[in-house]
C-alpha cells in the first residue's frame, strides 16, 4: 500500500465518530498543555517589550488584534474546506466540524473587531470607521451570526449541514476581500506587515511576541475545535438515543 492510500485510509478511519473520539481524548490533554505554554510566553515576552517610538505602549494590542484577526479567516477557511467535505464527500464529522467552528471563528472576530477599536482609538483619533478592511471583517462577524442562527433554527442536522455548506461557501469569497482590501482599497489599516512578499517590515522584538502569540492563538482554536467536535457528536448520540427510547415508550403505551 503506497503512501497516498494509507493517508486517505487514515482518514476514512476518522470518519468514524468513535475514532475521533479516541483520539480527541488522547490529542486534546496534549494540546491544552502547548497553548497555555506558548501563551505563557507569549504573554511574558509581550509584557517585557518596550513601547513603540510612535504607539508607545498601545502597540501591545496588536499580540491579541493580529492573531485574533488571522484566526477569524483561518477558521472561516477550515469551515470552507469541511463544506466542500459535506458537499462533495459526504464526511460523516464534515458538517460537525463546520458547525462547531462556527461559534468559535465568532468570538475570534468579535475579539478582532474590540481590540482593533481599542488600537485604532489612539491610532486614528476614532474607534471606528467604514473602511474597506473593518467593514468586511465586521460582514464577517454577521456571517458567522447568521450561520449560527441557521443551525439552531432548522431541525433537521442533515438539511442544517447542507444549507449551512452552501453558505458557507458563498460567503467564502469575503475571505480574499478581506485579505486584499488594503490594496486594492484606500483605508486607514495598513497593508500587510508579517505576511508579505519580500519578508515582515516588523521590528524582530515586536515579531518574536507576535509569531509566539499567532501559535498560541492557533492551538487555542484547535483544542476548542476538537473538544467542540467531541461535544457535538455525544450530543447528537444523546438525543438519537432520547428519540429511540421515546418510540419505545409509544411502543409501549400502544400495547
Amino acid at each position: 500500500m503506497n503512501q497516498a492510500s494509507l493517508t486517505i485510509s487514515k482518514i476514512t478511519d476518522l470518519a468514524n465518530p468513535t475514532r475521533f473520539l479516541a483520539l480527541a481524548r488522547r490529542v486534546i490533554p496534549w494540546l491544552a498543555i502547548l497553548t497555555a505554554l506558548f501563551f505563557a510566553i507569549g504573554l511574558y515576552l509581550s509584557f517585557t517589550t518596550e513601547g513603540d517610538y510612535q504607539q508607545g505602549m498601545t502597540v501591545r494590542i496588536m499580540y491579541v488584534h493580529v492573531p485574533a484577526a488571522w484566526l477569524s479567516m483561518m477558521c472561516y477557511t477550515v469551515m470552507a474546506v469541511s463544506a466542500i467535505g459535506t458537499l462533495v464527500w459526504r464526511h460523516p464529522l464534515a458538517d460537525v466540524s463546520h458547525k462547531s467552528a462556527a461559534p468559535l471563528g465568532a468570538a475570534f472576530t468579535f475579539i478582532a473587531l474590540v481590540s482593533g477599536s481599542l488600537w485604532g482609538k489612539p491610532m486614528w483619533g476614532t474607534w471606528w470607521v467604514w473602511d474597506a478592511r473593518l467593514t468586511s471583517v465586521f460582514v464577517l462577524f454577521l456571517m458567522y451570526l447568521g450561520l449560527i442562527a441557521l443551525n439552531r433554527a432548522v431541525d433537521d442536522p442533515s438539511k442544517a449541514a447542507r444549507l449551512s455548506a452552501v453558505l458557507i461557501l458563498v460567503g467564502f469569497v469575503n475571505i480574499p476581500i478581506i485579505k486584499f482590501s488594503v490594496e486594492w482599497w484606500n483605508t486607514l489599516h495598513q497593508p500587510a506587515s508579517v505576511v508579505r512578499m519580500g519578508g515582515p517590515t516588523i521590528d524582530a522584538e515586536f515579531l518574536r511576541p507576535l509569531l509566539v502569540m499567532a501559535i498560541a492563538f492557533t492551538l487555542l482554536f484547535f483544542t476548542l475545535h476538537i473538544a467542540a467536535m467531541r461535544n457535538e457528536i455525544w450530543r447528537r448520540r444523546i438525543a438519537v438515543q432520547r428519540r429511540l427510547a421515546a418510540r419505545m415508550a409509544g411502543r409501549e403505551t400502544s400495547q
